[in-house]
């Protein structure tokens, strides 16, 4: 896959979510869970991203704030369709009204992990995939039923899946009804969050071939979420690190895979199975577990688990480090880090 250099359809800036926790005697103090915090990343029409980190590190928080279901604490997420049918600087996602989301929600859909849970046992797959194009009326489409056959053939199906409940289907067809549903409104953006995670090995590469697929058949924008490298690697023209809500690092996906300049990064590589040992990058020291986001560290949230922290790393929150053309790391030893 190469990246394409094109204008930015979602621009996320110092974005923050946080959640209220009840804590202290019958709970009556109030902290926040920090899981999204400060966290900036441009993302390209047509391109696919991979956001990766370990679980708890706030991707699904982060999809689910693109998608309005959660809202944040601070910062902007300015989405720019295509057509320009929200104006020219786009619209803030993170200030929209109940009125702009309606003309958001048709440009940007998401797969979510469960297969199982996503889709309701009590309907049958060709009313689930019809359904959104029903809401948006006739003047979307005329025929539901028989835009919801072609999309369910579109993703490997066949019309006679139309009339069968989901409990009739594997987990990975299911999850190719999620997807027929999800590309049902011709959306611009379709996040794919932990969508294959579910899944056994052998039907992976399946759902990740279809999605590329349609991704340059749709002119799709396609974020894919995930904590497996290893399937980031193959999907992912660009590559975004997320550890404790922030981002650590992002780059093409060569350079991240090649040079990773932040101590996290090197961590996720050399926790990764390569069946060439001579491949394996050189793994900085790093131990412990995540943090609390209730609690996170001061500093670089990172300096806890990492080998090269000192006095700087746990004082001062190290600021984005351009280490090459579109390669940046929050890092103060980017270049040990090498």
């Amino acid at each position: 896959m190469s990246t394409t250099a094109s204008d930015p359809v979602l621009e996320i800036d110092r974005l923050s979510v946080r959640f209220p926790v009840k804590h202290g005697l019958f709970g009556l103090g109030r902290r926040e869970v920090h899981a999204v915090e400060d966290f900036s990343l441009t993302i390209r029409r047509g391109e696919t991203i991979g956001i990766v980190g370990e679980s708890g590190c706030g991707k699904s928080t982060l999809a689910r704030t693109i998608m309005g279901l959660n809202t944040p604490a601070a910062g902007s997420l300015r989405f720019r369709p295509q057509d320009r049918s929200l104006g020219p600087e786009g619209l803030d996602l993170a200030k929209a009204s109940s009125a702009d989301w309606k003309k958001v929600r048709r440009k940007v859909q998401i797969v979510f992990q469960d297969p199982f849970s996503s889709l309701s046992p009590k309907q049958k797959v060709g009313s689930i995939v019809a359904e959104p194009l029903i809401v948006q009326g006739p003047s979307f489409c005329r025929d539901p039923q028989a835009r919801a056959v072609d999309l369910l053939e579109r993703v490997g199906l066949s019309r006679r899946d139309f009339d069968r409940y989901p409990h009739e289907f594997s987990g990975g067809q299911r999850q190719r009804i999620m997807i027929a549903r999800a590309i049902a409104l011709d959306p611009e953006v379709l996040i794919a969050d932990e969508a294959v995670s579910a899944l056994d090995v052998s039907i992976r590469l399946q759902i990740i071939t279809l999605l590329d697929e349609l991704k340059e058949v749709l002119g799709l924008t396609l974020i894919f979420i995930s904590h497996d490298l290893g399937v980031v690697r193959v999907v992912s023209d660009r590559i975004a690190i997320m550890y404790l809500g922030r981002l650590a690092e992002v780059g093409a996906n060569r350079e991240v895979f090649a040079a990773p300049r932040h101590p996290y990064t090197r961590m996720l590589l050399a926790s990764t199975p390569i069946p060439d040992p001579d491949r394996r990058p050189a793994e900085a020291p790093a131990f412990g577990e995540l943090p609390s986001p209730i609690d996170p560290p001061p500093g670089c949230v990172f300096h806890p688990r990492c080998g090269l922290a000192d006095a700087t790393c746990r004082q001062i929150v190290p600021p984005p480090v351009e280490v090459a053309p579109g390669h940046r790391a929050r890092c103060h030893h980017t270049g040990a880090a090498v």
